[in-house]
Parts: C-alpha cells; structure tokens; sequence
C-alpha cells in the first residue's frame, strides 16, 4: 500500500493523525491514511456494531469467542498455549475488521483487591512477561497488531485516572518495567499502550523519561505509543513527552497547530508522531482479511486453556476425581453451576459465541450409575434465602459427595473500583458449612477473578478446585477435572493469604490525598512472604495434581561469562498423564535481607506419562542475578555466591545447589561523601586511604580490631577533615583524583 511520507502532508494532516477519528478508528487525514480500527481483546475481540451507534456499551457486542481471562491462562504456565490463543485471537480480529487488538494487560497484582486483577497475569514479572509475549508473538504472526498494556504502574482502580503511584527507582525496574521490557525486547508490539496514573507525580502520558528515554532509547521499542481512552490532559505535553496517539479523540487538533506555530511544540515531534501512525497503519493494512473462524476449534481451545489453567489447592484423601462411571448419588449445589461466572467486568466484556456451564457438562458426561441432583443454594444478588438453604442441605444429606460451586458475583470486581475485602458472600459461606454438616464428601469449586480468602472456610471442604473466571468453555472443562478425564495442571501466579492484613501493601493500598506509596517496595507477593516466613494459605506457584512428580539429579554448569546451564530430571511418579510445572528460583542468603530471598527465575510445564522421565533445562544470565542500582542507574551483579533452586512451589523447593559469580567486574565511584567503611571496602579506595592513614600516622583508624570502627566506617571521609589526622579537604580531594584515575568505571 502506497501510503503518504509525513512530509507530504500538511501540519494541520500530521496533527489530525495524532487523534483518532473516532472511539475505535484512528484518523484518515482527510481521506490519505486508511484508518486502522481498534478493539478490546485481552481475552476476546469486543467489536462494536459499527451500524449500532452504541460506541462503547459493554454487552452489545459483536459475539466472538470468550477465552478464559489473564487471570485464568497465566495459571496455566504454558507460554505455547498463551501464542495459540494469540493466534486465534488474531484470526477473530481480521475477520471481524479490527486491525490492533487492545492488549495484553501485563501490570503486576500489587494488592489482591484491585479490581482488574481479572485481566492481569501474575504478581511476578516473569511470569507476566513470558505469556504476555507469547499472546503478543500470537496476535502478531497474523499481521494483528497487540497493543501491550498499561504501561506503566496501574496496579489500582481506585482513582485511576489522577493517582500518583509513587515508586522509588529500583523496584520500578526490578517489579513493575520488566514484564513490559520483556515483551517490548522478545516480541516487538505494535503498540504500548499507557496508563491513566501519574508516576511519581507525572502523567504516564506525559512521562518523557517512560515513553521516550526508557521505551524507545533504551529498550528499543519501534512501534507506536497510544493513550488509554481518555488518559491524555494535555495533549501539547503528551506529544513533547513522546506520545504518538491520543484515543479517543477530544477534537482538539488545532492546539497542536497552534503550539507548533507559536514555538511551544517542535513540528519535528509532530512529524514523528504522524510518522509513527502511518507506520502502524502499513503495518496492518495489507493484511488479508479472513471471512470467518472455526468457531468449534476455537470453543475447545477455550476449554483446554480453562482446563490448563485451573489449580487444585486441596485435595484430601483423593476426593477428586470423582468415577463419572460409579454408582453414586452426587449434589450439585450453588448457582455458579448453572450460571457461570466465566469473565470479569468493564471493558474487555466479551458477548461469548456460546456459553457452557457445569451443570449441563455433568450431566452429559457421567454414566447411568450416577445420580446427580442440582440445587442453587443462594442467589447472586448476596440475600439470604432460607429455603435455597434448606433444599440445598436436603440435597447434600442424600448424596454421597456434593460438589459446591462458591466465587464473587459479577458486580464484586470489576475495572473502575477496586475490591475491599478477601472474603465470599456469608450467604455462601453458609451453604457450605451447613452442606459440610451433613455430607462426609465436599468439593469446593471456586469462580473468581481475584484472589479470595480460603482459610475461614478450608476445613468444611475436602477439595478446593480454584477455577478462576474460565470463559466460555468453562463449564464442560471443569467438568473435565472434576471427573478425572484430565488432571489439573494449573498453579498459583499469585500467593492466597490468611488474611487481608497479611499482605505487603495492605497499609498503603490504595492511598490517599491523590497519591499511592509503595511502600513494600520490591516485597511483592512471594517476594515478601517467603523473606519474612510469613504463613500463607496456599503459595506462589502451588498446585497439586492427580499424579505425583519426583525432581532428582540437578546440575549447574558454568557456560561463559556469568552465565550458566541448569538441568534437572523430572519424573511421573504417579500411574496417569498429567502436568508438572518445574520452577527455578534463584536465592540470595543473607542476614540482613537486601533484596527478596529468593525470585522465579525460569519455568517450563512437562506433560509427562506414568512413570515417563524428562530432562529439563534452564539458561541463567549475569541478568537473573542482577540488582538495580539507583547510583549507577544500571543494573549491577555482586560477586559471591547464589542458590539455585528447583521447586514445585515457591515452599516447596525439591533441589538445590550453589554456585558462584565473579559479579560485574565494576565498582562504584568513591567521592567525599563516600564512607570511611565505604573506601576501606573499595579495591583502590581501601590501598589509597590505607597508604595515607600510614604516613599520618593514623593506620589505627582503619583496623577492623579498632574499638572506633563500628562509628568510624559510617562517617563520610571528608567529615574527618577536622579531626586532625591528615584528611584536609585538600587531600581528600586528592584522595578522590587518584582513585579516579585508578579504578574501573
């Protein structure tokens, strides 16, 4: 497609390029640049009816498939079905017009309350950043652009749109921009999309450092900026700052015009900006558009991420699977069965193809000898309602196992607020205590898209089968696990506490007075819980399975520089298929924690067959070691040693090995301010000063044995200038030089 340079249009078609024409259409220019259209699509495309004249409504949508939410397909661990679904999300957005499919939302669950959880993967980078380039490298083999998503810091809903999320440099880079590097670095989106919150008192739309220095300078990113729908407030600022494309448009071109001509704007970022519109549109257009998708394929892909995805938290006395061919009498209770709560709330509402629920999934798949009576329980509006009760526990009495369908109504979570507790509605809570008195046998089977409390209720429930949101096949896969035709598979992206109170941001979410402290810094999920041995419900990364898995025979080999080989042996001990999800953590042993005690560092799901054996291998970089430093503004490796570790959980570490590092090989900058203890540790600062502590005459000063050097080694050198031991300002100056001159930068 032949499209026009941005020096050929006018300044008034370049400005009109930076806006789009309408809620889900970029600008034409007047008629010279196609537009390219955009869609919600995290999870399923939301494509409006262009001949609806309803732009935004949630529901009237035209229906494509409703895959299981970032929630649901990050539990599953598996990168290759996180492209597939990229790909089929893809193959959906062509043959329904839309040209850039809004997302993946790759932000980090901070607080397990924020609302939008639903539509983010993990409270881990690399695991949010692992499947949010696999759906971008899917989205994208079509030629569907992905537009990554909100870049950077929306960890809240709560006054999203002027909150001031205020985090210091190193957990910046260590938590919340690595998921996003990541996938700008390995699969190159089209499009990032930012935030509605400021960063540290900055609009993310306004945020010169983030979109420009960090995005483009730094990480390489080629592709286009654009605004979340109604994030811009100063579209001068937000262009000057590197923002390309403001959506939707606010008919507010002629500002640009007018900075540009008054000497306020450069035309030359204009230009830029159009440059880079123009770029996504050829990127895009060419594209053969399909005439439709397999919807049959695609609906069991939905049911085989849901069933990939879904945690087995608890399992007693193998309750689970139950014998879909046994004589027995099982109750159904709780009207998630019958009306699935299968997506989350707000933008990314999908109007499913088809919808599948439990109940009916049951009911086809179980043999003549079970006997299955279904029973509401409560209602989802949160009432009490005596008699769904007492039908409910007439059921539960009858039955040799009852399977409890609990989780969040749909109004509990949602985009635009966030949640304020952990905990179900009582009136579930009650149908299952009362359904546990009186059958020996409960499952629990939990539809959420959040993280809630299970430790008030755990007890009255043999097995807990965590389901999240599963889309729109939900209910034939869970049906899959709860009669054994599959073993579960998925585990935790995000730790379940005891209690609200226990987690890391509890005394600072969601902030106040206009802005949120971060003031767990990088003790986030996992990070936090396992470096204090705080006492969680179920871990990061826990799940069980139907089978059994051995770790043996772990090796660690020095490849190059800083950089090795891990390999370890896993086995299916068990007498059935399943899937084992091998975790590498790297830990750090320290007294005095500095950092996490340990953090996820690679990870690969096996399927493996009974008694089947696989070797399974990890590469580790000088980066997997790597702290940032905020007085060098890099990242930094210190020599010493490190742990490896193999684990099915982050408590549970099966294997473990150490090995070392000669560290970066770089030392930081003595200055006058710089510490007694500080140059005595430095490889030249420590020869330099001890050479003239000697010919003062002061050498004492310096000896570990000194009864002054606990209070010594804090003090910064030139303090000592009026302590009469040689140390003038002068000659710390010279001190200074001579390092300078010696050491290695």
């Amino acid at each position: 497609m032949n499209l026009p340079a941005p020096s050929d249009l006018t300044l008034a078609e370049k400005a009109s390029l930076t806006s789009g024409d309408s809620t889900w259409e970029t600008s034409a220019a007047g008629g010279r640049v196609p537009a390219a259209v955009l869609a919600d699509g995290p999870h399923g495309i939301r494509r409006q009816d262009p001949a609806s004249g309803d732009a935004l409504g949630l529901r009237h949508s035209v229906p494509a498939t409703c895959f299981p939410p970032a929630v649901t397909l990050g539990s599953s661990w598996d990168a290759e079905l996180a492209r597939r679904i990229g790909a089929a999300l893809a193959a959906e957005a062509s043959a329904l017009d839309v040209h850039v499919v809004l997302g993946p939302g790759v932000n980090i669950k901070r607080s397990p309350l924020c609302g939008r959880n639903f539509e983010y993967f993990s409270e881990d980078p690399l695991v949010s950043g692992v499947m949010g380039a696999a759906l971008v490298t899917g989205i994208q083999s079509l030629g569907v652009g992905a537009c990554v998503k909100h870049f950077a810091v929306n960890n809240q809903e709560t006054d999203r749109m002027r909150v001031s999320a205020d985090v210091d440099e190193r957990t910046l880079r260590e938590i919340y921009l690595p998921a996003f590097e990541r996938i700008v670095r390995e699969a190159r989106p089209y499009a990032v999309m930012t935030s509605y919150n400021k960063i540290n008192g900055v609009y993310a739309s306004e945020n010169r450092w983030l979109l420009t220095e960090l995005l483009r300078e730094e990480w390489g990113f080629d592709g286009l900026v654009m605004s979340d729908w109604g994030a811009v407030n100063d579209r001068v600022a937000s262009l000057a700052a590197g923002l390309d494309l403001e959506m939707p448009p606010t008919g507010t071109d002629e500002r640009i015009v007018a900075a540009v001509r008054a000497g306020d704007l450069d035309e030359e970022l204009v230009t830029a900006a159009a440059e880079r519109v123009i770029q996504l549109v050829r990127r895009v257009q060419d594209v053969p558009r399909r005439d439709g998708w397999d919807v049959d394929a695609h609906h069991e892909l939905a049911r085989e991420a849901a069933r990939s995805a879904a945690v087995l938290l608890k399992n007693d006395d193998g309750l689970l699977p139950l014998d879909p061919g046994a004589a027995q009498h099982v109750a159904v209770i709780g009207e998630f069965a019958r009306t699935p709560r299968y997506q989350g709330h707000g933008s990314s509402h999908v109007v499913p193809t088809r919808l599948e629920n439990s109940w009916d999934a049951l009911r086809a798949a179980v043999g003549p000898a079970t006997e299955l009576a279904f029973a509401p329980g409560f209602t989802l509006d949160g009432k009490p309602d005596a008699a769904l009760l007492a039908e409910a526990v007439a059921a539960a009495r009858r039955a040799d196992t009852a399977l409890v369908f609990l989780g969040l109504p749909d109004q509990a979570e949602s985009e635009g607020y966030d949640r304020t507790t952990l905990a179900l509605p009582a009136d579930q809570i009650e149908v299952l205590r009362a359904v546990s008195a009186v059958c020996p046998r409960v499952a629990v089977v939990l539809a959420n898209g959040g993280v809630v409390d299970v430790a008030s209720w755990r007890d009255a429930a043999g097995a807990i089968l965590e389901g999240w949101l599963p889309g729109q096949a939900g209910g034939a896969a869970l049906a899959d696990l709860l009669l054994g035709f599959h073993s579960p598979s998925g585990r935790l992206t995000e730790t379940i506490p005891l209690r609200l109170a226990d987690t890391p941001a509890h005394l600072h979410f969601p902030g106040t007075d206009g802005h949120v402290v971060h003031g767990e810094g990088r003790y986030v999920g996992y990070r936090h819980y396992d470096t204090l041995d705080v006492e969680v419900a179920y871990p990061f990364g826990h799940g069980l399975s139907y089978s059994r898995f051995s770790h043996t025979d772990l090796e660690v080999t020095g490849t190059g520089d800083n950089t090795w080989t891990v390999e370890a042996t896993v086995t299916n001990t068990g007498d059935r298929f399943a899937h084992e999800v091998v975790q590498l953590y790297i830990a750090f042993d320290e007294e005095a924690p500095s950092r996490p005690r340990h953090e996820l560092r690679g990870f690969t799901k096996v399927g493996l067959a009974a008694g089947e054996s696989r070797r399974v291998s990890f590469a580790l970089t000088g980066r997997d070691l790597a702290r940032w430093s905020p007085s060098r503004h890099c990242w930094r490796v210190d020599p010493g040693t490190f742990t490896v570790e193999i684990g099915a959980s982050s408590r549970d570490i099966r294997l473990r090995a150490e090995a070392a590092t000669p560290g970066d090989g770089l030392v930081d900058e003595l200055g006058p301010m710089s510490t007694l203890g500080e140059w005595l540790d430095h490889p030249d600062g420590g020869r330099v000063l001890g050479e003239h502590l000697k010919r003062a005459g002061a050498a004492g000063l310096a000896r570990e044995d000194s009864p002054l050097i606990g209070l010594a080694r804090g003090i910064p050198l030139i303090k000592f200038s009026t302590f009469g031991i040689g140390l003038s300002p002068g000659t710390v100056a010279e001190l200074v030089a001579a390092v300078r001159g010696t050491a290695t930068h």
